[in-house]
């Protein structure tokens, strides 16, 4: 057996892959060819080991230097039944941004003491289904927000721990439509206007709201560590001023998440521990030179648990040679990964049933959908494809299945869980009927 550090891509798949004594790709003990024949195609496989080495990692990493510090896995990137389980038992907290992530976390029974709940333009439903479940924090995103759920509160007869995101007006350098912390978006209120000020004195007067904290978020992927500082640095400044001017005390205070992951293994991102390093010295540097009490410290990791954790399998199908490229299409694309297409995102790949081959051939990786931007690579170099070869495309785990769709009436992909060599199913393959499943035939 060959380990993932002996063959491609070792950087970027999940730390239990290899080489079997096949020839195949193994993630997590299980032959991935193996899999492919007992789920089909397109198959999403997590390996459970890094799974929850990259919770345990963040956990240690932030809270060896800060103990006071709460990792909370933000949902948006990935979330099921099965996946909400394991960061419970992780012992890691939850940040939800609708009430069906809320639900999924319910389902489970994820503690609603450590469930946080984030977004830009939450229902009244919705913050009465949190507020029913008990859920630790709510973020206030706006104005609206905040007297809707001070109106929430009061009518269920309760006081709602909250923070109130800031958007501090710091560039984080990733791509713009991922980008949350300057002021052009819409997320957050504006620090530099006067704004957060003025939110900050209206939350202390709402009698449905008790405000500990401030939260500000940059975006993501961030691969650069100073906007942290950045961002650290202008929070701290704001809460020593409103400790003076209006007496609040910031007893919580989260710079967010967006940590960065490496989806080719030419991008080198920040490990765990410079993340942290560079959150927490700032934080108490900032709190020593501005006399504030230490707050305890709130950093939602998501793309980072799940992305390396997951590798999406694909069938290769028909080919198409033109003047400037060979296009090979694959039995899966845009519905379960947009980010390509969304995001520019690029990825790496390697033929699961021959990793070791040589890569002499320049190709274009295409979807089965009816858009020509269906593209999941462009211009990759990869061994000569033929029909019925099993692709592999690492680093699948964040937001390609959260963002997933029916186009073309298309079925959603099953998706599972792999450990010394057992695999376990963690969402079945949608069917036909599933499709259907909310259409109402004949009308009545």
């Amino acid at each position: 057996m060959v380990r993932a550090t002996e063959i491609p891509l070792a950087s970027v798949l999940p730390l239990t892959a290899a080489v079997n004594d096949a020839g195949h790709l193994s993630l997590g003990g299980c032959d991935a060819l193996e899999l492919a024949r007992e789920f089909g195609t397109p198959l999403y496989v997590f390996d459970e080991e890094t799974l929850r080495g990259q919770c345990r990692v963040f956990q240690h990493e932030f809270k060896s230097r800060y103990p006071e510090s709460v990792v909370a896995y933000a949902a948006k990137a990935y979330l099921g039944r099965a996946l909400a389980g394991i960061v419970a038992r992780e012992g890691m907290s939850l940040d939800v941004v609708s009430g069906g992530e809320l639900a999924i976390a319910a389902s489970v029974g994820f503690p609603a003491e450590r469930i946080h709940f984030h977004g830009n333009n939450k229902s009244e439903q919705e913050l009465r289904e949190a507020l029913a479940y008990s859920v630790s924090r709510i973020i206030i995103d706006n104005f609206h927000e905040m007297q809707l759920l001070n109106g929430v509160a009061l009518s269920l007869g309760v006081r709602q721990k909250a923070l109130i995101r800031l958007s501090p007006g710091i560039d984080p350098h990733t791509h713009a439509k991922t980008t949350t912390g300057t002021l052009e978006n819409k997320f957050g209120i504006p620090l530099p206007t006067g704004q957060g000020e003025a939110a900050v004195r209206k939350a202390q007067e709402l009698p449905g709201i008790e405000l500990l904290g401030l939260h500000v978020h940059l975006g993501s992927p961030v691969f650069e560590l100073e906007p942290y500082a950045e961002a650290v640095d202008s929070v701290l400044e704001f809460a020593s001023r409103m400790r003076r001017e209006l007496g609040f005390e910031m007893r919580e205070f989260s710079p967010g998440g967006g940590f960065a992951v490496a989806y080719t293994p030419e991008q080198k991102p920040p490990e765990p521990a410079a993340y942290a390093e560079t959150v927490v010295a700032t934080l108490r540097e900032g709190l020593w030179r501005h006399e504030l009490p230490a707050p305890q410290l709130i950093v939602e990791p998501g793309r980072a648990i799940v992305a390396r954790a997951a590798v999406a399998l694909y069938t290769v199908g028909a080919w198409k040679e033109a003047p400037q490229r060979r296009f090979v299409s694959v039995d899966g694309g845009m519905a379960d990964n947009i980010r390509p297409a969304m995001y520019d995102s690029r990825y790496a790949a390697l033929v699961a049933n021959r990793p070791l081959d040589e890569r002499r051939e320049t190709v274009t990786v295409a979807g089965k959908y009816c858009e020509s931007g269906d593209v999941l690579m462009n211009d990759v170099e990869l061994p000569p494809l033929a029909p019925g070869d099993l692709l592999a495309l690492p680093a699948s785990g964040a937001y390609n299945l959260a963002m997933a769709s029916n186009y073309n009436a298309s079925l959603r992909p099953a998706v599972v869980l792999v450990a010394d060599g057992q695999a376990k199913l963690m969402r079945r393959r949608e069917t036909y009927d599933d499709v259907m499943r909310c259409d109402v035939w004949p009308l009545e």
